[in-house]
C-alpha cells in the first residue's frame, strides 16, 4: 500500500466514487487508525440521498478498526496493533461527529482527534466479532441502550417500529436483554420488508404493517403489564408512528424515540410536551440512568417518554460480547457485504432510488471490508 495516500468512498452529492486522498500523519494526542470492516446505515443513506446536511465527504460510524500510528501522549492501551472501536459520539464536544461531522471509516485510513482519544471514544477490543459482524457493533449498541432503558418498567411486551437494522436488532436481542418471556411485535414500513422478516430464521411472534388496524392486537398483547416501545424509523416516520402508539390507548407505557424527530415536533396526544427537547436530554450515554419523562396522555395512559443519541462505552462494550457469543442470532441482518469499489457502486445505486434493493435483494445491512483482518499496518 502506498503510505503516503489511501483509498477511501468519496460523496459529493449523489456521486459516489473511489479515490486516493492523502494519508495524515498523528499529531500530540491524535491517532491513526485502519479500519476493517464499516457498516452502512439509515443515517448514511439519507446523506446519499441529500435529506441530510451532515458536512463529512466521507460517510461511515460503524465498525472496527486497528490502530496503525499513534501521536504523542496518547494512551499505551492504544498502541499500533490494537484492535479498537470507535464512540461516534462526543459527550460534549459537537465538532466530532464520526462520519458525519468528520470523516468516517470509509477508508482505509482514519485520523482520530485529540479530543475523541482523550475524551475515551476509542475503546480497545480484547475480543472481537466475526469481520462482517463488526458493522453490526455500533447499532446493537444503541439497542443495547434502548433495551436497557425500557427495562426498567419491567414490560411484557416489546413494540418494535422499524424494519431497518435497528428494529431487526431489536427483535433478535429483545428476549436476551428484557427477559425471556418478554412478547415481541414488529411493525414494517412495506408489506416487501414484512416477507422478509416472516422468512428469516429470528422473527418477532407478531409481524404487523404500518397502516393496518394494529391497535387491537397490541392491547390484547400489552394486557396488564407495561408495554416497551421502540421507534426505530426514519425522521420523517417518527411522529406517525408515535400518534398510531398512543393511539391504541394502551394504559402504561414507556416509548423510546431513537428515530429522531423534526423541529417542533409534537403530538395532539401529549399537549405542551416538548418532544425534541426530551430527545435531546440524553447523549452519548449520559446521563445514566437516561432522562426520562412521564406524562399522561389524552387517552387517559401513563406515558413515560425517552430518547437518546449516540451511546456510552460500556454499551459498546456489551454489544461487542454478544456478537461474539452469540453469532448465530444476528448473521442474517448482514444481508450484503462488499469491497470499497463495490460498496461505492452500490451505494451510488441507494443514492439514487427510493427503495432498499440491491442485485435483486433486500439490503438491510451492507458490511464493507476496508481491510482484511490484521492487515499489514505500514503506516
Amino acid at each position: 500500500m502506498n503510505t503516503t495516500t489511501h483509498r477511501a468512498i468519496v460523496r459529493d452529492g449523489t456521486d459516489v466514487r473511489v479515490l486516493e486522498r492523502p494519508t495524515p500523519r498523528p499529531g500530540p494526542g491524535e491517532l491513526l487508525v485502519a479500519p476493517e470492516v464499516a457498516g452502512l446505515c439509515g443515517t448514511d443513506l439519507q446523506m446519499l440521498r441529500g435529506l441530510r446536511d451532515d458536512p463529512a465527504p466521507v460517510i461511515g460510524h460503524e465498525g472496527i478498526a486497528t490502530v496503525v500510528e499513534a501521536g504523542p501522549g496518547t494512551d499505551a492501551s492504544l498502541a499500533p496493533g490494537t484492535r479498537v472501536v470507535v464512540n461516534p459520539t462526543h459527550p460534549t464536544d459537537d465538532s466530532f461527529l464520526l462520519g458525519h461531522g468528520v470523516d468516517g471509516l470509509l477508508q482505509e485510513r482514519v485520523l482520530l482527534p485529540a479530543s475523541a482519544v482523550g475524551g475515551g471514544l476509542v475503546i480497545p477490543l480484547p475480543t472481537t466479532p466475526e469481520p462482517e459482524l463488526a458493522a453490526l457493533l455500533e447499532p446493537l449498541a444503541v439497542v443495547r441502550y434502548a433495551l436497557s432503558a425500557l427495562a426498567v418498567d419491567r414490560p411484557g411486551s416489546l413494540l418494535v417500529h422499524g424494519d431497518g437494522t435497528i428494529g431487526h436488532l431489536a427483535v433478535r436481542a429483545a428476549r436476551h436483554w428484557l427477559g425471556p418471556s418478554v412478547r415481541v411485535l414488529q411493525v414494517h414500513h412495506t408489506e416487501a420488508g414484512r416477507a422478509w422478516s416472516a422468512d428469516g430464521a429470528v422473527a418477532a411472534d407478531h409481524l404487523l404493517l404500518h397502516g393496518d388496524d394494529n391497535a387491537g392486537l397490541i392491547r390484547e398483547v400489552a394486557g396488564s403489564e407495561p408495554l416497551a416501545v421502540l421507534l426505530a424509523t426514519p425522521r420523517d416516520a417518527t411522529l406517525d408512528c408515535l400518534h398510531s402508539t398512543l393511539a391504541t390507548g394502551v394504559a402504561a407505557m414507556t416509548v423510546d424515540l431513537l428515530g429522531g424527530l423534526p423541529p417542533g415536533a409534537s403530538t395532539p396526544y401529549l399537549p405542551g410536551a416538548d418532544l425534541v427537547g426530551i430527545r435531546a436530554a440524553n447523549r452519548a450515554g449520559l446521563p445514566e440512568p437516561p432522562h426520562v419523562t412521564t406524562l399522561t396522555a389524552t387517552t387517559g395512559g401513563t406515558v413515560r417518554l425517552l430518547g437518546h443519541r449516540g451511546v456510552g462505552n460500556g454499551h459498546l462494550r456489551a454489544a461487542a460480547e454478544e456478537l461474539t457469543r452469540h453469532p448465530e442470532r444476528y448473521r442474517e441482518v448482514v444481508t450484503h457485504t462488499a469491497d470499497l469499489t463495490e460498496a461505492a457502486r452500490i451505494m451510488a445505486h441507494l443514492a439514487r432510488r427510493g427503495d432498499r434493493v440491491v442485485d435483486g435483494r433486500r439490503l438491510v445491512k451492507l458490511a464493507v471490508r476496508v481491510h482484511p483482518p490484521r492487515h499489514a499496518l505500514e503506516a
